[in-house]
């Protein structure tokens, strides 16, 4: 039991282990450990004035417990951005329809833009092969160039030419399939 906050850092000497411990054990990261210990602390300096009638060593353990299970499910929800900067938080919500309406939009656009490599294809083959190296398979544009045995001026002309016709002959679809 508590008698004043003097008692605080005898009680941080007596327990930093044991809070550390559990912390480990329930959130798998040292790290993260440290970080729940210094807030298991915290909290324990915040309100020591209310704690005064309670099991100091359970509380202690209990809160960094539940902390660390807080952070491991908190972490579940989480994915690195495309760019790896920030963390999002996944929405888990998602209703049955939106994954279905999802799906259905997904296979749309996947058959759109088989129609649309198919037509290309069937117009000019040097596009649809310019086209795919570069935007499909990513190839940087001087390879393509040199594979096609054309110089990157010549590319850069089949390239503005084809999306310039699929703008054309398939720009309404697209623009539709984009407002869905």
């Amino acid at each position: 039991m508590l008698t004043d906050k003097q008692d605080y850092d005898e009680i941080y000497q007596k327990y930093k282990n044991l809070v550390m411990k559990a912390a480990y054990k329930y959130s798998g990261n040292y790290d993260i450990a440290e970080d729940i210990t210094q807030s298991t602390f915290l909290q324990l300096y915040m309100y020591i004035d209310e704690l005064k009638d309670i099991n100091i060593k359970a509380w202690m353990y209990t809160t960094a417990k539940h902390m660390a299970l807080n952070y491991n499910k908190k972490a579940e929800r989480e994915v690195l951005s495309e760019t790896g900067d920030d963390p999002v938080i996944l929405d888990l919500e998602d209703s049955a329809e939106d994954t279905y309406m999802e799906r259905m939009k997904d296979d749309e656009q996947t058959s759109l833009h088989e129609e649309i490599f198919a037509a290309l294809y069937k117009h000019n083959p040097r596009w649809y092969d310019a086209i795919r190296y570069v935007y499909y398979l990513e190839i940087p544009q001087s390879a393509v160039a040199e594979r096609m045995e054309i110089s990157i001026e010549v590319l850069h002309s089949l390239l503005y030419r084809a999306r310039k016709w699929i703008r054309k002959k398939f720009g309404v679809e697209y623009e539709e399939f984009l407002e869905l």
